[in-house]
Protein backbone atom coordinates (compact mmCIF):
# COMPACT_ATOMS: atom_id res chain seq x y z
CA UNK A 1 0.00 0.00 0.00
CA UNK A 2 2.65 2.58 1.11
CA UNK A 3 4.52 1.78 -2.34
CA UNK A 4 1.71 2.41 -4.80
CA UNK A 5 -0.19 5.21 -2.43
CA UNK A 6 3.07 7.24 -0.86
CA UNK A 7 4.81 7.90 -4.29
CA UNK A 8 1.17 9.13 -5.78
CA UNK A 9 0.45 11.49 -2.63
CA UNK A 10 4.20 12.91 -2.79
CA UNK A 11 3.58 13.63 -7.12
CA UNK A 12 0.92 15.48 -6.13
CA UNK A 13 2.28 17.49 -2.87
CA UNK A 14 5.07 18.75 -5.18
CA UNK A 15 2.74 20.11 -7.60
CA UNK A 16 0.31 21.79 -5.12
CA UNK A 17 3.72 23.69 -3.49
CA UNK A 18 5.08 24.28 -7.40
CA UNK A 19 1.43 25.58 -7.96
CA UNK A 20 1.24 27.98 -5.18
CA UNK A 21 4.22 29.49 -5.33
CA UNK A 22 3.62 29.79 -9.05
CA UNK A 23 0.67 31.91 -8.23
CA UNK A 24 2.71 34.20 -5.54
CA UNK A 25 5.31 34.82 -8.63
CA UNK A 26 2.62 35.14 -11.52
CA UNK A 27 0.03 37.40 -9.48
CA UNK A 28 2.35 39.24 -7.28
CA UNK A 29 3.26 42.26 -9.64
CA UNK A 30 -0.80 42.98 -9.57
CA UNK A 31 -0.14 42.75 -5.91
CA UNK A 32 2.68 45.73 -6.16
CA UNK A 33 1.51 47.74 -8.23
CA UNK A 34 -2.37 48.31 -6.25
CA UNK A 35 -0.19 48.53 -2.84
CA UNK A 36 2.10 51.43 -4.57
CA UNK A 37 -1.37 52.84 -6.01
CA UNK A 38 -2.85 52.94 -2.45
CA UNK A 39 0.70 54.10 -0.59
CA UNK A 40 0.38 50.57 1.03
CA UNK A 41 3.66 48.58 2.31
CA UNK A 42 3.44 44.56 1.75
CA UNK A 43 4.91 42.24 3.80
CA UNK A 44 5.24 39.00 2.97
CA UNK A 45 2.39 37.38 4.56
CA UNK A 46 0.09 40.52 2.78
CA UNK A 47 1.58 39.56 -0.35
CA UNK A 48 0.85 35.84 -0.35
CA UNK A 49 -2.69 36.71 1.19
CA UNK A 50 -3.15 39.01 -1.69
CA UNK A 51 -2.12 36.87 -4.58
CA UNK A 52 -3.66 33.71 -3.28
CA UNK A 53 -6.99 35.91 -3.07
CA UNK A 54 -7.30 38.43 -6.74
CA UNK A 55 -10.57 37.78 -8.34
CA UNK A 56 -8.97 37.92 -11.71
CA UNK A 57 -5.47 36.34 -11.16
CA UNK A 58 -3.09 35.24 -14.19
CA UNK A 59 -2.76 31.73 -12.26
CA UNK A 60 -5.42 30.96 -9.51
CA UNK A 61 -4.45 29.41 -6.62
CA UNK A 62 -5.50 25.58 -6.18
CA UNK A 63 -8.08 26.51 -3.44
CA UNK A 64 -9.67 29.52 -5.31
CA UNK A 65 -10.01 26.95 -8.33
CA UNK A 66 -11.53 24.24 -5.83
CA UNK A 67 -14.09 26.64 -4.38
CA UNK A 68 -15.01 27.08 -7.90
CA UNK A 69 -15.68 23.73 -8.46
CA UNK A 70 -17.86 23.32 -5.54
CA UNK A 71 -20.03 26.29 -6.03
CA UNK A 72 -20.80 25.16 -9.92
CA UNK A 73 -21.30 21.73 -9.16
CA UNK A 74 -22.73 20.57 -5.86
CA UNK A 75 -24.38 24.30 -5.13
CA UNK A 76 -26.13 24.77 -8.72
CA UNK A 77 -28.64 22.39 -10.22
CA UNK A 78 -27.79 20.15 -13.07
CA UNK A 79 -29.80 22.18 -15.25
CA UNK A 80 -28.41 25.37 -14.78
CA UNK A 81 -26.06 27.30 -17.36
CA UNK A 82 -23.92 28.14 -14.61
CA UNK A 83 -23.48 24.22 -13.68
CA UNK A 84 -20.00 22.74 -15.14
CA UNK A 85 -22.17 19.36 -14.71
CA UNK A 86 -24.44 20.48 -17.28
CA UNK A 87 -21.96 22.09 -19.71
CA UNK A 88 -19.52 18.54 -19.09
CA UNK A 89 -22.97 16.96 -20.31
CA UNK A 90 -22.83 18.26 -23.53
CA UNK A 91 -19.20 18.09 -23.99
CA UNK A 92 -19.96 14.01 -23.15
CA UNK A 93 -22.50 13.53 -25.48
CA UNK A 94 -20.27 14.69 -28.70
CA UNK A 95 -17.54 12.95 -27.57
CA UNK A 96 -18.93 9.83 -26.74
CA UNK A 97 -20.78 10.33 -30.62
CA UNK A 98 -17.74 10.60 -31.94
CA UNK A 99 -15.82 7.94 -29.60
CA UNK A 100 -18.23 5.21 -31.08
CA UNK A 101 -18.18 6.91 -34.88
CA UNK A 102 -14.20 6.73 -34.80
CA UNK A 103 -13.86 3.69 -33.08
CA UNK A 104 -16.15 2.06 -36.00
CA UNK A 105 -14.32 4.16 -38.78
CA UNK A 106 -10.78 3.09 -37.11
CA UNK A 107 -12.03 -0.92 -36.76
CA UNK A 108 -13.67 -1.14 -40.83
CA UNK A 109 -10.10 0.71 -42.37
CA UNK A 110 -7.96 -1.82 -40.08
CA UNK A 111 -9.45 -4.76 -41.49
CA UNK A 112 -9.61 -3.46 -45.03
CA UNK A 113 -5.74 -2.49 -44.37
CA UNK A 114 -4.97 -5.47 -43.37
CA UNK A 115 -6.84 -7.97 -45.56
CA UNK A 116 -6.17 -5.50 -48.71
CA UNK A 117 -2.75 -4.59 -50.03
CA UNK A 118 -4.17 -2.04 -52.15
CA UNK A 119 -5.65 -0.28 -49.34
CA UNK A 120 -2.55 -1.08 -47.07
CA UNK A 121 -0.67 0.73 -49.71
CA UNK A 122 -2.67 3.69 -50.51
CA UNK A 123 -5.02 4.35 -47.25
CA UNK A 124 -2.34 4.22 -44.16
CA UNK A 125 0.05 7.16 -45.62
CA UNK A 126 -3.21 9.23 -45.66
CA UNK A 127 -4.39 8.20 -42.32
CA UNK A 128 -1.15 9.19 -41.09
CA UNK A 129 -0.79 12.21 -43.19
CA UNK A 130 -4.48 13.47 -42.27
CA UNK A 131 -3.02 13.40 -38.50
CA UNK A 132 -0.41 16.50 -39.68
CA UNK A 133 -3.00 18.46 -40.26
CA UNK A 134 -3.49 21.19 -37.19
CA UNK A 135 -7.15 20.26 -35.69
CA UNK A 136 -7.85 24.13 -35.68
CA UNK A 137 -7.51 23.98 -38.92
CA UNK A 138 -9.48 21.22 -39.41
CA UNK A 139 -12.49 22.23 -36.70
CA UNK A 140 -13.62 25.32 -38.97
CA UNK A 141 -13.73 23.68 -42.18
CA UNK A 142 -15.55 20.60 -41.03
CA UNK A 143 -18.31 23.07 -39.76
CA UNK A 144 -18.74 25.33 -42.42
CA UNK A 145 -18.99 22.50 -44.70
CA UNK A 146 -21.75 20.66 -42.45
CA UNK A 147 -23.33 24.08 -41.88
CA UNK A 148 -23.74 24.63 -45.80
CA UNK A 149 -25.55 20.89 -45.79
CA UNK A 150 -27.72 22.15 -42.82
CA UNK A 151 -26.23 19.91 -40.11
CA UNK A 152 -25.40 21.50 -36.95
CA UNK A 153 -25.56 20.99 -32.93
CA UNK A 154 -24.21 17.32 -32.03
CA UNK A 155 -22.89 16.22 -35.16
CA UNK A 156 -20.42 18.48 -36.87
CA UNK A 157 -18.33 18.41 -32.92
CA UNK A 158 -18.88 15.05 -32.89
CA UNK A 159 -16.89 14.77 -36.53
CA UNK A 160 -13.82 17.03 -35.14
CA UNK A 161 -14.07 14.19 -32.30
CA UNK A 162 -14.36 11.05 -34.72
CA UNK A 163 -11.26 13.16 -36.79
CA UNK A 164 -9.05 12.54 -33.28
CA UNK A 165 -10.41 8.99 -32.35
CA UNK A 166 -10.12 7.02 -35.64
CA UNK A 167 -6.36 7.20 -35.97
CA UNK A 168 -5.29 5.31 -32.65
CA UNK A 169 -7.91 2.67 -33.16
CA UNK A 170 -6.42 1.96 -36.69
CA UNK A 171 -2.65 1.92 -35.92
CA UNK A 172 -3.95 -0.53 -32.73
CA UNK A 173 -5.93 -2.34 -34.80
CA UNK A 174 -3.81 -3.14 -37.76
CA UNK A 175 -0.65 -4.03 -34.95
CA UNK A 176 -3.20 -6.56 -33.27
CA UNK A 177 -4.62 -8.06 -36.21
CA UNK A 178 -1.18 -8.52 -38.01
CA UNK A 179 -0.24 -10.07 -34.16
CA UNK A 180 -0.27 -13.83 -34.96
CA UNK A 181 2.56 -15.26 -35.72
CA UNK A 182 3.05 -17.36 -38.73
CA UNK A 183 2.93 -20.86 -37.33
CA UNK A 184 -0.91 -19.71 -35.61
CA UNK A 185 -1.67 -19.01 -39.21
CA UNK A 186 -0.20 -22.03 -41.19
CA UNK A 187 -2.37 -24.03 -37.83
CA UNK A 188 -5.64 -22.67 -38.89
CA UNK A 189 -4.58 -23.40 -42.66
CA UNK A 190 -3.51 -26.94 -41.65
CA UNK A 191 -7.47 -27.18 -39.92
CA UNK A 192 -8.62 -25.79 -43.32
CA UNK A 193 -10.05 -22.36 -41.59
CA UNK A 194 -12.17 -20.26 -44.23
CA UNK A 195 -11.04 -16.60 -43.84
CA UNK A 196 -13.49 -15.66 -42.12
CA UNK A 197 -12.96 -18.45 -39.21
CA UNK A 198 -9.58 -17.40 -39.06
CA UNK A 199 -10.67 -14.02 -38.31
CA UNK A 200 -13.11 -14.43 -35.74
CA UNK A 201 -10.86 -17.03 -34.02
CA UNK A 202 -7.70 -15.82 -34.33
CA UNK A 203 -6.78 -12.37 -35.48
CA UNK A 204 -9.90 -10.74 -33.79
CA UNK A 205 -9.35 -12.41 -30.28
CA UNK A 206 -5.69 -11.40 -30.84
CA UNK A 207 -6.36 -7.54 -31.76
CA UNK A 208 -8.35 -7.03 -28.34
CA UNK A 209 -5.43 -6.31 -26.05
CA UNK A 210 -4.11 -3.80 -28.62
CA UNK A 211 -7.35 -3.23 -29.34
CA UNK A 212 -8.42 -1.39 -25.64
CA UNK A 213 -4.94 0.52 -25.41
CA UNK A 214 -5.79 2.48 -28.61
CA UNK A 215 -9.36 3.13 -26.67
CA UNK A 216 -8.05 4.34 -24.02
CA UNK A 217 -6.05 7.33 -26.29
CA UNK A 218 -9.02 7.35 -28.48
CA UNK A 219 -11.42 8.29 -25.49
CA UNK A 220 -9.06 10.50 -24.61
CA UNK A 221 -8.60 12.51 -28.10
CA UNK A 222 -12.00 12.56 -28.74
CA UNK A 223 -13.00 14.63 -25.35
CA UNK A 224 -10.31 17.22 -26.55
CA UNK A 225 -11.87 16.98 -29.75
CA UNK A 226 -15.65 17.55 -28.51
CA UNK A 227 -13.77 20.89 -26.45
CA UNK A 228 -12.25 22.16 -29.55
CA UNK A 229 -14.99 21.87 -31.75
CA UNK A 230 -16.95 24.13 -29.31
CA UNK A 231 -14.60 26.72 -30.03
CA UNK A 232 -15.07 28.10 -33.27
CA UNK A 233 -19.44 27.73 -33.46
CA UNK A 234 -19.24 29.84 -30.72
CA UNK A 235 -20.75 27.66 -28.78
CA UNK A 236 -23.38 28.62 -25.18
CA UNK A 237 -22.92 25.44 -23.86
CA UNK A 238 -20.18 22.68 -23.14
CA UNK A 239 -16.66 23.01 -21.49
CA UNK A 240 -15.12 24.58 -24.43
CA UNK A 241 -17.60 27.11 -24.10
CA UNK A 242 -16.58 27.93 -20.80
CA UNK A 243 -13.24 28.22 -21.75
CA UNK A 244 -14.35 30.83 -24.01
CA UNK A 245 -16.27 32.38 -21.95
CA UNK A 246 -13.50 32.91 -19.44
CA UNK A 247 -11.04 33.74 -21.87
CA UNK A 248 -13.62 36.65 -23.27
CA UNK A 249 -13.57 38.15 -19.83
CA UNK A 250 -10.66 37.20 -18.08
CA UNK A 251 -11.82 34.86 -15.46
CA UNK A 252 -9.07 32.83 -15.33
CA UNK A 253 -10.02 30.83 -12.35
CA UNK A 254 -13.55 29.55 -14.44
CA UNK A 255 -11.08 28.80 -17.17
CA UNK A 256 -8.88 26.48 -14.76
CA UNK A 257 -12.04 25.04 -13.14
CA UNK A 258 -12.93 23.64 -16.83
CA UNK A 259 -9.62 22.29 -17.37
CA UNK A 260 -10.05 20.93 -14.01
CA UNK A 261 -13.57 19.18 -14.85
CA UNK A 262 -12.49 18.23 -18.37
CA UNK A 263 -9.61 16.55 -16.89
CA UNK A 264 -11.82 14.74 -14.37
CA UNK A 265 -13.83 13.46 -17.09
CA UNK A 266 -10.75 12.15 -19.11
CA UNK A 267 -10.01 10.23 -16.43
CA UNK A 268 -13.37 8.50 -15.68
CA UNK A 269 -13.24 7.89 -18.97
CA UNK A 270 -10.52 6.42 -19.31
CA UNK A 271 -10.68 4.70 -16.14
CA UNK A 272 -14.17 3.12 -17.57
CA UNK A 273 -12.61 1.96 -20.66
CA UNK A 274 -9.73 0.06 -18.26
CA UNK A 275 -11.67 -1.40 -16.27
CA UNK A 276 -13.47 -3.57 -19.49
CA UNK A 277 -10.28 -4.17 -20.73
CA UNK A 278 -9.50 -6.31 -17.14
CA UNK A 279 -13.03 -7.77 -17.54
CA UNK A 280 -12.78 -8.63 -21.29
CA UNK A 281 -9.02 -9.87 -21.21
CA UNK A 282 -10.02 -11.83 -17.70
CA UNK A 283 -12.93 -13.57 -19.07
CA UNK A 284 -11.01 -14.50 -22.36
CA UNK A 285 -8.05 -15.96 -20.26
CA UNK A 286 -5.75 -13.32 -20.85
CA UNK A 287 -5.27 -11.04 -17.68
Amino acid sequence: MKRTVLPVLTVVGVIFAVWYLAAIWLNAPWAYDRATRSGEVLTARTLVADTWSQDKPKLPAPHQVAVELWETTVEKSVTSKRSLIYHAWVTLSATLLGFALGTALGIALAVGIVYNRTMDMSVMPWVIASQTVPILAVAPMIIVVLNAAGISGLLPKAMISMYLSFFPVVVGMVKGLRSPEAMQLDQMRTWNASGGQTFWQLRLPSSVPYLFTSLKIAMAASLVGAIVGELPTGAVAGLGARLLAGSYYGQTIQIWSALIMAATLAALLVGIIGLLQRLVLKRMGMA
